[in-house]
């Protein structure tokens, strides 16, 4: 009886040890092309970006348009932030934004609106 005790108390720990003992990629960081116009596109995105669960760091450069994101591969995934990018009023790469979310952002902020001005 002792000798299946210990059999099935190794057995756990090896299971245990196999499962959680392996590495998987926690994090990821990836490039966004976006439809961003100005400073205030940029400060929209990071902020909501960054203020979202699962995001650990979220940049946005303007000159480009691409926002690097980094996040928990656990939490979330590239096109789950895609559409968050998309909600907000912005394409992000294939993830094309709305018509009725493009149109909630400022003049300036939607596509063509700095040369509008």
């Amino acid at each position: 009886m002792k000798k299946i005790l210990y059999l099935v108390l190794f057995l756990i720990y090896f299971t245990q040890s196999f499962i959680y003992g392996q590495k998987s990629t926690k994090t990821q960081t990836i490039i966004i092309q976006t439809s961003a116009e100005c400073g205030d596109c940029k400060n929209r995105i990071e902020g909501k970006l960054n203020y979202t669960k699962g995001i650990l760091f979220a940049e946005l450069d303007l000159e480009t348009k691409k926002a690097s994101v980094k996040y928990k591969t656990k939490k979330l995934d590239a096109l789950t932030i895609k559409h968050i990018i998309a909600k907000i009023g912005y394409d992000a790469d294939e993830v094309k934004a709305k018509k009725e979310d493009v149109e909630k952002l400022p003049k300036c902020c939607q596509p063509g609106g700095m040369n509008k001005q």
